[in-house]
């Protein structure tokens, strides 16, 4: 069952928005977390798995301490090429605010061998590695039972550190070493 962009592309006027419409399809396995300064400020967890970026809201974003199970509430599916998307979404327009790609990089799917990271998913839980410049190691994404909520949590392993806060040490952009502020700055010239 392929990914779907149907409700992704009716929440969009994409005149309006610099959002990608999503053209790309080719394989692969990119994540990427945005920062998101909409109605409130949250972070954006997307990984790819059937042609399209699987999304969670993330109010509080990831942790890199495993003590810590962070909400994660599922979104529609987004165009593989989002994980480039840096920009202001005009006012309006849904997710209206500024984005900036706060992480990024390829994973390692970590479930059993025999299930791809769609059909894990679909049955709940998924454990995948991810390579970042930010981020590295484990993490699980579980759904909790009878909800559609989700939770994120760091695995114990080489790359879990209760002391190091990378949301709050390295809060620019990985793409253009930007702040929120300066790509607001910059989406207002361009407006």
């Amino acid at each position: 069952m392929a990914g779907n962009l149907e409700t992704y592309r009716s929440k969009r006027r994409f005149g309006r928005t610099g959002e990608p419409r999503g053209s790309r399809a080719d394989p692969g396995a990119r994540w990427v977390i945005q920062k998101h300064d909409a109605s409130s400020l949250h972070y954006d967890f997307r990984i790819e798995a059937e042609g399209v970026l699987k999304s969670w809201s993330v109010p509080k974003g990831p942790s890199l301490d495993p003590r810590d199970k962070r909400l994660a509430i599922p979104t529609e599916d987004h165009p593989v090429d989002y994980a480039d998307f840096e920009g202001v979404i005009p006012e309006g327009e849904y997710g209206a605010g500024t984005v900036l790609v706060w992480d990024t990089g390829h994973y390692e799917h970590l479930t059993e061998q025999d299930v791809d990271v769609a059909e894990a998913l679909r049955r709940g839980r998924v454990s995948i590695w991810l390579e970042g410049s930010k981020l590295r190691g484990g993490f699980a994404l579980t759904r909790m039972s009878g909800r559609d909520q989700w939770l994120l949590v760091k695995k114990r392993d080489e790359g879990a550190d209760r002391r190091r806060k990378p949301l709050r040490r390295q809060p620019k952009s990985v793409l253009s070493n930007s702040d929120l502020g300066e790509i607001a700055e910059r989406g207002k010239v361009l407006e």
